[in-house]
């Protein structure tokens, strides 16, 4: 099993920035993918960006241009680089692991971001 351990989260203005960061211990696959999700209350979950070890990026059209995910695969680490943070940005942020086998997949405990107008 992989364990999530997020941080970085908070109360911002809108057009400022927050970075969050997710580490990840346990039995981690040399191949994975690694991302962030969000919930707002009364939402649904929603995909925000993902990064292969490979490099590869996915990001939501919403943060497309204001969000950057980057990662440490040495370290296990997952970054989120949030500028001109907008208020429809305010939400529990989660880390997500996962590799070659579904059953796998890791949830970090969430980190709340919010963002004043």
């Amino acid at each position: 099993q992989v364990q999530l351990v997020e941080s970085g989260g908070g109360l911002v203005q809108a057009g400022g920035s927050l970075r969050l960061s997710c580490a990840a211990s346990g039995n981690i696959f040399h191949t994975n993918t690694m991302g962030w999700y969000r919930q707002a209350p009364g939402k649904q979950r929603e995909s925000v960006a993902t990064m292969h070890t490979g490099g590869t990026t996915n990001y939501a059209d919403s943060v497309k241009g204001r969000f950057t995910i980057s990662r440490d695969n040495a370290k296990n680490t997952v970054y989120l680089q949030m500028n001109n943070l907008k208020p429809e940005d305010t939400a529990v942020y989660y880390c997500r692991y996962s590799d070659y086998d579904p059953r796998r997949t890791s949830w970090g405990q969430g980190t709340q971001v919010t963002v004043s107008s």
